[in-house]
């Protein structure tokens, strides 16, 4: 019995392996961008400042395609998983169960949790998948 649990957020997720044998931790980075406008060009005596348009689309469409990768990514990972439970402090958790049950049914079939959690640390993630999945540490 393979069993995996995975807090996420738009980050990095850390992955809790438990067989019979063993635990196994791991951590894959997102390399999703943080979106952060730049402008300020025009003249300084404008009456309501510099006045330049941001091409939100452009960020927002990089963005989308960065989560499927990531998302693509966490899939491949828990591909030989019997049972998923993920964890995370906002939506990302919800997006990648969305994420599963449309591109990846039979890996969504197996997912036994989706739970809002606050930040944790590694140690903390390990306990908690155990707790889940009711096995003793290793």
């Amino acid at each position: 019995m393979k069993n995996i649990g995975i807090w996420l957020d738009k980050e990095k997720a850390h992955m809790v392996t438990l067989t019979e044998e063993s635990e196994r931790f791991e951590t894959l980075l997102s390399d999703i961008e943080v979106f952060r406008p730049k402008g300020g060009s025009g003249t300084k005596s404008a009456k309501w400042g510099p006045q330049d348009v941001v091409q939100d689309s452009k960020y927002l469409e990089r963005k989308k395609h960065q989560f499927k990768t990531y998302f693509m990514n966490l899939a491949d990972f828990i591909k030989t998983a019997d049972a998923i439970a993920i964890f995370g402090p906002a939506e990302t958790a919800n997006k990648f169960k969305k994420e599963l049950d449309k591109k990846y049914p039979l890996l969504a079939s197996k997912v036994k949790t989706v739970t809002k959690v606050d930040s944790m640390t590694d140690n903390q993630v390990k306990k908690l998948v155990r707790e889940f999945f009711g096995k003793p540490a290793y």
